[in-house]
């Protein structure tokens, strides 16, 4: 238990970086509240687990190419520039406590968090890094179920960590007022906008330079 523990706390730490996935959630969070946060998350956290099991089957080695990773850049690039301007364009439309909230783009939340994580090469750079390690030293010490248990530790802990960011954003949201909720909102938009730039220029660094 005490691994398994550990191997939660493995997770918390490595969800715990400011990245586009923290941003998203916040800015989800400050404009529409828990739902939209945590589904951010819990879309990223269904690519995660598609690159986790790409690493278990040895997949991932394949998206090492060149060409593949030039394509990941330019579409994580689209992806988050997109997703920072849309936060932008809605900063002003903010949903308030005791307002109508907008559920019907909960599926649409789910599918952003998605994609920004799936069309990230840092996931891919990270997954086959650290958990291709852990899984190297835990196939050598631990049967296969215990592995199994050990990976579900990890997207446990991340698990935790999107339900914190989602719960901080919509608690914090009510003691904001409506123009700080719309200066957040904006500050998250140029987040994205930010690692979409950083995206696009590793696209063009690889394509054109490589």
């Amino acid at each position: 238990m005490d691994i398994f523990i550990g191997y939660i706390f493995l997770g918390i730490s490595l969800s715990a970086p400011i990245g586009p996935i923290n941003a998203a959630q916040l800015d989800k969070g400050i404009r529409s509240g828990f739902w939209h946060a945590w589904l951010v998350g819990l879309g990223a956290i269904c690519a995660d687990i598609l690159y986790m099991l790409l690493v278990y089957f040895g997949v991932i080695q394949l998206l090492e190419s060149p060409y593949v990773k030039a394509f990941l850049w330019l579409f994580g690039f689209l992806v988050l520039v997109y997703t920072g301007i849309e936060s932008m364009k809605d900063a002003g439309r903010n949903t308030y406590p005791g307002q109508t909230r907008d559920d019907a783009s909960l599926s649409k939340s789910l599918l952003s968090g998605f994609l920004m994580s799936l069309f990230n090469p840092l996931s891919i750079l990270f997954w086959l890094g650290i958990y291709g390690s852990v899984l190297a030293k835990a196939a050598a010490e631990y049967p296969m179920r215990q592995l199994l248990f050990y990976s579900g530790g990890i997207v446990l802990g991340i698990l935790l960590w999107d339900i914190s960011m989602a719960g901080a954003a919509s608690f914090f949201r009510r003691f904001l007022t409506a123009r700080v909720l719309k200066s957040l909102s904006i500050l998250s938009g140029l987040a994205l906008i930010g690692f979409g730039l950083y995206f696009g220029k590793e696209a063009v660094r690889i394509i054109f330079f490589h």
